[in-house]
């Protein structure tokens, strides 16, 4: 294999981790919100600061990921 296409396919690897990343620090925000609101009996308040948390989490991960494609693709020309 060229490195054109090694390197299309190690791209096309990280790319299909990013939408899992979102869902899963979303995913995240709010279970630990729900669960510090049945230790603490703030219901609904800790989950929605956490689930706006990990939204925000999810997307500095994507955020990141097309910077890096950005600045390689700088790199290459």
């Amino acid at each position: 294999m060229n490195d054109d296409k090694r390197r299309f396919w190690k791209t096309l690897l990280e790319a299909s981790t990013v939408p899992l990343n979102v869902v899963a620090a979303t995913f995240v925000g709010l279970a630990i919100g729900y669960g510090l609101d049945r230790l603490f009996g703030t219901s609904p308040y800790l989950t929605f600061i956490f689930l706006i948390l990990g939204i925000i989490a999810g997307f500095r991960e994507l955020y990141r990921f097309a910077r890096s494609q950005q600045n390689g693709d700088d790199k290459n020309k």
